[in-house]
């Protein structure tokens, strides 16, 4: 499965800014913050990861769901992406 072509852009958005925030992390560590500034940011780097792997999922389940039903027309990725963060 390959990351749909719409969903790229987005997902990298995610994952950059994640990026961003865990370096920003690193560097409140090494400066000695105060450890409940850490983990308020440590969550918010744990929430971007788990929105981007939600939007890559949520885009392969839709393929796959395109895929297989001809009957129905395919769920968007809006709903599955949904339908992914109810379960989580």
């Amino acid at each position: 499965m390959q990351v749909e072509e719409g969903a790229v852009g987005p997902v990298l958005n995610r994952l950059r800014r994640a990026q961003g925030q865990l370096a920003g992390v690193i560097a409140m560590i090494e400066a000695g913050r105060d450890c409940k500034d850490v983990v308020t940011q440590l969550a918010a780097v744990s929430r971007a990861l788990d929105r981007a792997g939600f939007k890559i999922v949520a885009g392969g389940m839709r393929q796959c769901l395109a895929e297989s039903a001809t009957d129905a027309p395919p769920l968007s990725e809006e709903e599955l992406e949904k339908l992914f963060l109810a379960l989580a």
